[in-house]
């Protein structure tokens, strides 16, 4: 039998499946085509960026592997992308970091970058129908090198990040302009201290300050989506983060900005899925970036987990999942790269699909006080056939179907990544 009309059987015995069940699976595929996810540069070449002067990796990051095949400039990483977005169903968008713009070898200092060093950027996601998203780079650099920039005691340096948080906001409204749909340029910084700091307000005071400073300046919402993304702790961070999630949480209701949940930055035991419903309750939108912290904020490539679900399920609960603006957040050289992005989105989509299949019978139980029903509602769930209509949705959306773009990457890897030196 075709692969083809095995996904139709299954899909035709999984939609009437489901029907049964008060679930419309043509309208669950609809809705998850609406949803895009942004894929993360930084997971094809490694957090390296492609400033002509690269600094070593610092602000508490690290990448284990070293798989061959890294991109090494702004057009080797767009053609790893491409590979990877046509391996995906749906449409989506890319999330860039700062140092990743084009300077024709120059050193160009990241507190005079402008839009015009993202043209090349701009012009391959308006050719794609895709959408950007940014964020300033505020690690990886000399100013950088004692873990503090934006609440850095040192008004030089303090002015340097700002001056860079700004232009960052101006190339993200520039591109949200140029393609019609709002950039989310999202302010994560590194700051804080490996030891027990004698004072923690005034850090914190000059972060608020800074910050201000950054947003001072409007923009149309149309173009530009400011968010702000807290942190447990970090890599010579461990005593004390600066800009912890307390800290965001009341910059972002005080201030109007999104508040960037990351899945890898709370505690072990903390999922973001709980907080999704409380932060909207005061929140217009906020941003997710999904990780998977096997060892906290380890930052492996996202799988098909029970927290994964959780997640998607809560976006999906909400009513409104397009208040929730959805990233990836990841990087891992010790598998093919590619791999990794479609590995990452597509366990992403499956498991919004899970949500959208959701039967209604379990949230009428739970409205009726039958807490049993909704229990053994919520385990007969888990084994619907979703997969059968994931399968009939990478179809439609004309990508391969189960395993099939192993394929793909494999033959990429063969003729493009595995020959990069």
């Amino acid at each position: 039998m075709p692969a083809s009309a095995a996904t139709d059987a299954a899909y035709s015995l999984a939609r009437d499946r489901y029907a049964a069940l008060g679930v419309d699976t043509e309208h669950a595929q609809t809705a998850l085509a609406a949803i895009p996810i942004s894929l993360h540069c930084w997971q094809g070449d490694d957090v390296q960026g492609f400033e002509s002067a690269g600094d070593a990796l610092g602000g508490g990051l690290a990448v284990t592997g070293n798989y061959p095949g890294r991109a090494r400039t702004p057009d080797e990483l767009r053609s790893d992308l491409d590979q990877a977005l046509a391996l995906i169903p749906g449409r989506h968008r890319l999330n860039l970091h700062a140092f990743y713009g084009e300077f024709g070898g120059k050193r160009v200092d990241r507190d005079a970058i402008e839009p015009e060093h993202f043209a090349g950027w701009i012009g391959w996601a308006k050719q794609r129908g895709v959408g950007l998203d940014f964020n300033p780079t505020c690690f990886s650099h000399p100013k950088a090198a004692d873990g503090l920039t934006l609440s850095n005691p040192n008004d030089g340096i303090r002015s340097f990040w700002i001056e860079h948080c700004r232009r960052c906001r101006e190339i993200g409204a520039a591109m949200g302009a140029a393609l019609g749909t709002p950039c989310v340029t999202n302010v994560w910084i590194p700051d804080g201290f490996k030891d027990t700091p004698a004072d923690r307000m005034a850090p914190r005071q000059r972060l608020a300050a800074a910050l201000d400073a950054v947003f001072e300046k409007p923009f149309a919402k149309e173009h530009l989506l400011d968010a702000v993304e807290p942190k447990l702790f970090g890599i010579g961070a461990e005593s004390c983060t600066v800009g912890s999630h307390e800290f965001y949480l009341g910059y972002a209701i005080s201030r109007g900005t999104l508040l960037c949940l990351d899945a890898g930055h709370y505690h072990p035991t903390e999922s973001i899925a709980d907080k999704i419903s409380s932060v909207l309750l005061y929140l217009p939108e906020i941003l997710l970036h999904v990780s998977r912290g096997v060892r906290w904020d380890s930052d492996h490539v996202v799988t098909l987990g029970d927290d994964l679900l959780a997640i998607a399920r809560e976006i999906i609960a909400t009513g409104a999942p397009e208040r929730i603006h959805v990233g990836l957040d990841y990087f891992d050289a010790s598998i093919n790269r590619v791999a990794a992005w479609v590995i990452g989105v597509r366990n992403m989509q499956k498991a919004l699909l899970a949500g959208l299949l959701e039967p209604p019978a379990i949230r009428a139980a739970e409205a009726a006080g039958d807490l049993t029903a909704r229990l053994a509602l919520q385990e007969e769930a888990k084994l619907l056939p979703v997969g059968a209509v994931w399968d009939r949705f990478c179809e439609t959306h004309g990508v391969p179907v189960g395993q099939g773009w192993l394929d793909a990457v494999r033959a990429y890897e063969h003729d493009v990544t595995g020959k990069r030196t």
